[in-house]
């Protein structure tokens, strides 16, 4: 077969005209990818199955809601000074861990820190599974804060019966973390102790 005579198309005056992208090209393609993506959007995964319940959507205890072991005389009842939810124990359902005090007209009562679990059964208040700190130790807690599967706070206390129930003068930081089936106490260091 012998070639034709004279330059090719595209060698006589460069590429071909559709061969040369031009910004309109580049919007065309720009748009039509965004229609694409767009219409994926919208229509969502095909035959999506509709996600299975899990334990961790149950609803946190409320701490309003449970009875704590505390003797507060004089019909003050109970106060939820702190509280924070987080899955402690993780069995995929949230705790809520809560600091808890007797109301008092002065001075500062005692604190007991308790970890809830929902109640056993509808209708039920939510069910102490921890006493971290007892109110009968004589502690207050503060600087409590739940990250993770960690309870942290700092305790106040006294050295001896003769300090004034106003001003602790003892104070430690410590941790709780969930460990072979309970909550495992850690003392952090003291500050200036090496």
């Amino acid at each position: 077969m012998q070639s034709p005579a004279g330059p090719t198309p595209s060698t006589a005056a460069g590429p071909l005209p559709h061969a040369r992208p031009r910004p309109a090209h580049w919007a065309v393609t720009a748009a039509a990818l965004a229609a694409v993506i767009a219409a994926a959007t919208l229509a969502g995964p095909a035959r999506e199955a509709p996600a299975a319940p899990t334990r961790a959507s149950a609803a946190a205890p409320d701490p309003s809601a449970a009875r704590y072991p505390l003797d507060c005389g004089g019909g003050t009842g109970p106060e939820v000074v702190q509280r924070a939810t987080a899955d402690l124990d993780g069995d995929g359902r949230p705790e809520t861990a809560a600091v808890v005090r007797c109301r008092s007209g002065a001075g500062t009562a005692p604190s007991g820190l308790y970890v809830l679990a929902p109640a056993a059964s509808p209708g039920e208040p939510p069910r102490i599974t921890a006493t971290l700190v007892d109110p009968a130790q004589r502690m207050s807690v503060t600087r409590f804060a739940v990250t993770g599967g960690t309870v942290s706070a700092t305790l106040l206390g006294y050295s001896t019966p003769r300090v004034p129930r106003c001003c602790p003068d003892l104070s430690r930081a410590v941790e709780w973390r969930w460990q072979g089936g309970k909550f495992v106490l850690t003392a952090l260091p003291v500050a200036g102790s090496v």
